[in-house]
């Protein structure tokens, strides 16, 4: 289950990283549609986020490190 949960992270991650770098990439274009674009991919990196950290919260549980 762990094993499971920190390939799920490591997979969130770089998906936060692809969408981060496709965030540089269309801040350098100049066409009527990057200000939507823009908005769109910080809104998805945001949610990719919040996954990442809900995963990172999920491992802390199943490992024994967070205690209720």
């Amino acid at each position: 289950m762990q094993q499971t949960l920190e390939i799920a992270l490591y997979c969130a991650m770089a998906l936060l990283v692809i969408i981060l770098l496709m965030g540089i990439v269309n801040l350098v274009r100049a066409d009527p549609k990057q200000a939507s674009r823009s908005n769109k991919l910080m809104r998805l990196r945001v949610i990719v986020q919040a996954v990442a950290v809900a995963i990172l919260v999920v491992i802390g549980f199943v490992s024994g490190m967070i205690k209720f």
